[in-house]
């Protein structure tokens, strides 16, 4: 090939920038006011704070499921860790699981980074492990059935060039960058691999006789990627917004990209979220020059630093259409003949059906538009609407809640996905005094009318960030995954962290947020339905010194920040996974925590104790259980991604979980305890 040029894509982890600029309240507003509220109420600050922080739990809603009398945790709490392995209780064994490239479709190829080309990785396990399910081989309940086979299911996020590709050997690149450019291109199978190498993975697994789990060949292996042909419903379908060179009636696009948590139906389908998305593309305009449904969620512009996308992959030298599309700049005189509505087919929930491989996915575009993180489902109930929560993972963004129009009738066998196209589409706003409501966000109600500038219900969609900036919904601290407590329906979701705040507000109390919290909330009489809520705060992350569960400071067990994952066990167990940014780990005051981790808590008798810790330069994400409870899988993202650009040019690595020598590769790691018993208990 010719001389590279000097020109080197590099976009640190990807993270959409701060775009939400309304003068909507912070939630850190309301934390204070209801702060001060409670300290007049209950007689002085202790008491308030101790009501506040999860001490009293909320009223109105029964306990926490669990043994009755008994305790939930009975593992001994792990300390923090640096090193470059998986730690886990005394009593209890971590082994690695199908990481990246592990040969799983089509003639698969064996995994060798320096030589495996883009079809390659179209047959083999993506990178990045996040959101994970297992679904229990009978097909039947995504949460019962067999806990020796089943189809586990995983998110890829996003991916490492510099790890792909036998051409990055020796340049200078961190965890963002891209090999240098040729001649102002990128090579076309460079652009394949990467983007093969994001979206979903179902993987067919069995436990042996041996008690080891190994990957079943047949049908069901499939991975579907950022270019996997998928279908658009709801209410966005059809229309000006998404019409396409591709897909000129609005029907259609290809692939999923960011893929970060996830969600289960009641209905046993997988729905994957599409979460910082926006950066994959460029609109070779002014910033100024963009429309509202590109501004308002940052996708990039001729004023970017560099003017590319994230990767690049609109570079290709090929020039072909599965390349340009990433190009949003009009050029056309139609939306038929360009790709300047590319952008908005992506910030979707996608549903896939794992037990069907020919089955195409589906973006469920009632469930709004934005840097999904993922869904959260409340338990279905027959006879009624469906119910379910997502967060908008940026700064000072939002918390969501979708209520179908039709009802849940598993009974008759009529539960399935159109329940997902129809109904209402909700944003929080949390007040002063403990309270909440739920705003629709319904075309003709309120401001989003014509004059209020919204055309239609699919452009309340398509702009569901600024549409919620409308109604005047609480800015929140980076909403991230959600939990449903399966004893009593309430509501958790973390806030990881918002560095960039500076004034304090009630349920985001920190200003400026270093260290996350985890906010719960009770719907108003038990019903999933309903438009008010009572909220508290679960817990504040942080240091001993700056900390709050339960009345007091977590202690050197249970310290931890960036609150990430998140999930319930069949028990009642809450699983709290952490995802401290590679730039802060185990560096200044991030030091003191060690490497990113899992901590177990009981919501009931507030215990929280650390349970695992990661390996060097990774996040602990996504976490799930056979039904029997006896078998955890958990994922590893990213391992030596705290490598620096010039430790890789000089091959110094300094993470290489899970084999030592070689570069970091994302995996599942399988948990059991020695005993056979249930993990957690």
């Amino acid at each position: 090939m010719s001389n590279p040029s000097k020109l080197i894509i590099d976009n640190g982890n990807g993270d959409e920038p701060l775009s939400n600029h309304s003068g909507n309240r912070h939630f850190n507003a309301v934390l204070q006011v209801n702060l001060r509220r409670r300290q007049m109420l209950k007689g002085g600050l202790g008491a308030s704070i101790a009501a506040l922080f999860g001490g009293a739990g909320l009223a109105g809603c029964a306990s926490t499921a669990g043994n009755a009398g008994g305790r939930l945790i009975g593992f001994g709490a792990l300390p923090v860790s640096s090193a470059d392995t998986v730690v886990v209780p005394k009593g209890y064994t971590a082994r690695s699981f199908i990481p990246w490239g592990t040969p799983l479709t089509g003639n698969l190829p064996a995994f060798d980074p320096m030589k495996n080309s883009g079809a390659d990785q179209a047959n083999q396990v993506g990178s990045h492990h996040d959101g994970m399910h297992f679904f229990p081989i009978e097909g039947r309940d995504p949460y019962r059935g067999s806990s020796t086979e089943g189809l586990l299911v995983l998110n890829h996020e996003y991916v490492e060039p510099r790890y792909m590709h036998a051409r990055a050997v020796g340049q200078k690149l961190d965890r963002g960058g891209v090999p240098a450019l040729v001649n102002g291109r990128r090579p076309a199978d460079e652009c394949r691999k990467e983007i093969n190498a994001h979206g979903v993975s179902v993987v067919h697994i069995r436990r042996g006789g041996n008690g080891q789990w190994s990957v079943v060949p047949g049908r069901f292996n499939r991975r579907i990627t950022g270019a996997t042909p998928m279908d658009i419903s709801g209410p966005v379908r059809g229309t000006d917004f998404v019409r396409t060179r591709y897909s000129p009636e609005g029907a259609r696009t290809r692939g999923t990209l960011n893929n970060c948590a996830h969600g289960v139906t009641p209905w046993n389908t997988y729905m994957t979220a599409e979460e910082n998305w926006a950066g994959y593309f460029i609109n070779k305009v002014a910033a100024g020059a963009r429309t509202r449904e590109q501004s308002r969620y940052g996708v990039r512009s001729a004023d970017s630093k560099p003017a590319a996308s994230r990767y690049g992959w609109e570079l290709a030298d090929s020039g072909a259409d599965e390349f340009v599309r990433f190009e949003v700049t009009a050029k056309g005189a139609n939306p038929a003949q360009d790709y300047r509505n590319e952008a908005n087919g992506f910030g979707w929930m996608v549903e896939i059906d794992p037990f069907n491989p020919d089955s195409t996915p589906v973006k469920r575009t009632a469930l709004g538009r934005f840097a999904h993180e993922g869904v959260v489902f409340q338990a279905a109930v027959e006879g009624r609407p469906v119910v379910c929560y997502s967060g908008d993972d940026a700064i000072n963004e939002y918390i969501y809640k979708f209520v179908s129009r039709g009802v849940y009738r598993k009974a008759r066998g009529l539960a399935n996905g159109a329940l997902l196209d129809e109904g209402t589409l909700y944003v929080a706003r949390f007040n002063d005094d403990g309270t909440g409501v739920w705003l629709p966000l319904a075309f003709g109600q309120g401001p989003l009318t014509s004059s209020g500038g919204f055309s239609s219900q699919a452009d309340v969609l398509v702009n569901t960030r600024l549409a919620a900036d409308r109604v005047g919904a609480t800015r929140m601290d980076r909403p991230e995954w959600g939990a449903v407590d399966p004893g009593n329906g309430q509501v958790y979701f973390t806030l990881t962290n918002n560095s960039s705040r500076t004034v304090d507000d009630g349920a985001n109390p920190r200003a400026p947020s270093r260290w996350g919290h985890i906010i719960r909330w009770a719907e108003a009489g038990n019903d999933p339905t309903a438009t008010r809520f009572d909220w508290n705060i679960f817990l504040l992350a942080g240091p001993e010194t700056d900390s709050r569960f339960a009345g007091k400071p977590l202690n050197k067990d249970q310290m931890f920040n960036s609150p990430d994952g998140l999930w319930f066990d069949r028990d009642g167990r809450l699983w709290i996974q952490t995802d401290i940014g590679e730039s802060a780990m185990n560096r200044g005051d991030y030091a003191q925590f060690g490497n990113n981790q899992m901590l177990c808590a009981d919501p009931r008798s507030n215990e929280l104790r650390r349970f695992l810790v990661g390996p060097v330069g990774q996040e602990i994400t996504g976490v799930i259980t056979t039904p029997d409870g006896r078998t955890m899988f958990v994922n590893v993202q990213h391992p030596g991604a705290t490598t620096t650009a010039e430790e890789f040019a000089a091959g110094k690595l300094t993470g290489t979980w899970p084999e030592a020598g070689r570069y970091g590769r994302s995996a599942t790691i399988i948990i059991t305890r020695d005993d056979g018993g249930v993990i957690g208990g």
